[in-house]
């Protein structure tokens, strides 16, 4: 199929009847609704899990328990999008994945639905499976939309994905969660399967409005690797399930048997794929060096959701017991929370996108070093505003609503300063050979911060104890500090991308 394609067909401007989504290709409004629904089921079912856990109706758990099963649940996720921007690669390419990756989300949230512990971890395979495939093909069909790296709008552009993404964040807690804290849990989450129909349906009528390259299997499998494929996967299946019966059978199970492997697996894969992309004989010159550069970010961003992701869980856990839930004299459910950083990006997110084009204009535009280190520097003093909540919680009060809100504001800033920008920079300097697998590299320093809490939850760390979360507060400035002082050297490595 890729030979059929001529050069002009694959130029963004020639997509649909050139109408644009606020001077973007129309393509982008396909994306950003079908991934606005599919952040809507994901993050219902997200401000609901660590809840579901603690809560004595749900499954019970202590919060360390909680905390660790949701990190690794989340670096599951983020793990899986490298697999996923690999099918796309090789198998279905990127626009028949997101397909079927909608279809398998979607049978994972009805499988949450059933009221039984068993089919409740089921389901959050599923989801993680099909959040895995989709996630890194869906960004990369945005990439897909303008011409090439040095298009002016392309920043702009992933922040409006951005917003879409954030929509679909900031309705879900307000409709999921609300459901499941205030009527059944189960029923929430069968509206998190509703979502990604919705999103699943918007994907498939919009088709038309993409790149002929979303199409495009980029470096399809040959009869043979698929043949040995499909060998090392039932290899591999079945040595899984033999350790596991032989685990079952002997009584001695329990979750640490699945999680402690996820958590080694989320730690060490970033470093062997890295590794592996930065040995790669074939990469020219220009492409070595950008890798040297591209790990800086990586690093940085590890540490970045590390903390940024305790936002829905150490903070929500500490909010369920420890805070006054109330605005006004009214009471909110505790999931409501997680709809207030969606909301925030609405607000700035345009914002940004705007500041970015007019200094980029003027020659004044940050370079991509320097948003990064401020990005972290801000999330690490979101941890330290954290503890003024934790003491006075400490001293028998509940902390006011209010300190989790600036708390999240903090987190918002940083995260716009960092996390639409990474997805750019990822795309920018991606070296041609990997194409799609450079945004599941970039979804791997989610899975190694998150990997991370989730060690240190299964060591039985109670991560919202003052000096626990100062130490993460104060590693994230060291971190930021770093960045900034050698942004020059990131810079030259960075050849011609800003």
């Amino acid at each position: 199929m890729a030979s059929s394609l001529t050069k002009d067909s694959l130029q963004p401007g020639t997509l649909g009847t050139g109408r644009t989504f606020f001077g973007h290709p129309r393509g982008l409004a396909t994306l950003f609704m079908t991934e606005m629904w599919e952040r809507f089921s994901y993050y219902g079912m997200r401000a609901l899990l660590p809840l579901y856990l603690v809560a004595p109706a749900g499954l019970h758990l202590d919060a360390a328990t909680a905390t660790a099963i949701y990190s690794v649940y989340l670096s599951l996720v983020y793990l899986l999008a490298l697999p996923g921007g690999w099918f796309a690669d090789r198998v279905l390419g990127p626009r028949r994945t997101v397909a079927v990756a909608g279809t398998v989300i979607m049978l994972g949230h009805l499988t949450l639905a059933l009221p039984s512990a068993g089919t409740f971890y089921a389901g959050l395979g599923l989801v993680a499976i099909g959040s895995g495939l989709l996630k890194a093909n869906i960004s990369t069909m945005v990439g897909h939309l303008y011409d090439g790296p040095e298009d002016p709008r392309r920043d702009g552009g992933f922040t409006l994905f951005y917003i879409g993404i954030n929509v679909g964040a900031f309705a879900a807690p307000l409709v999921i969660g609300t459901v499941g804290q205030k009527v059944n849990w189960h029923l929430g989450f069968a509206l998190a399967a509703l979502g990604m129909a919705l999103g699943l349906a918007q994907f498939l009528l919009g088709t038309r409005y993409l790149s002929p390259r979303s199409n495009v299997v980029p470096t399809p499998l040959s009869a043979q690797e698929k043949a040995a494929t499909l060998r090392k996967a039932a290899l591999w299946a079945a040595v899984a399930a033999v350790f596991y019966a032989f685990v079952g059978f002997s009584g001695v199970y329990t979750l640490n048997w699945v999680m402690v492997p996820i958590i080694v697996a989320g730690l060490a894969i970033p470093v062997i794929v890295l590794a592996r992309i930065k040995r790669d004989k074939e990469l020219d010159r220009t492409e070595q060096s950008r890798m040297s550069a591209y790990i800086w970010f990586f690093v940085a961003a590890a540490v970045f959701w590390m903390i940024y992701d305790q936002g829905g869980s150490t903070l929500s856990i500490f909010a369920d017991g420890r805070a006054e839930n109330s605005v006004f004299g009214r009471q909110f459910p505790v999931s409501w929370y997680q709809s207030v950083n969606p909301v925030m990006i609405m607000a700035f997110a345009p914002v940004f996108a705007a500041l970015w084009l007019t200094l980029a204009r003027r020659g004044k535009e940050p370079s991509t070093a320097t948003k990064f280190a401020l990005g972290l520097i801000l999330i690490g003093a979101s941890f330290f505003l954290f503890l003024a909540p934790l003491s006075i919680a400490g001293d028998g009060h509940k902390a006011a609503a209010l300190w989790l809100v600036a708390i999240y504001f903090v987190q918002t800033v940083g995260e716009l300063l960092l996390s639409p920008v990474g997805l750019s920079v990822t795309t920018k300097m991606a070296p041609a050979k990997y194409a799609s697998q450079m945004m599941g590299v970039w979804f791997l320093a989610v899975t190694a911060g998150d990997a991370t809490t989730g060690l240190l939850g299964v060591a039985g760390v109670n991560l919202d104890k003052m000096g626990i979360v100062a130490l993460e507060a104060t590693l994230a400035v060291v971190a930021g500090t770093a960045v900034w002082m050698y942004r020059g050297k990131v810079k030259h490595l960075m050849g011609t991308v800003n």
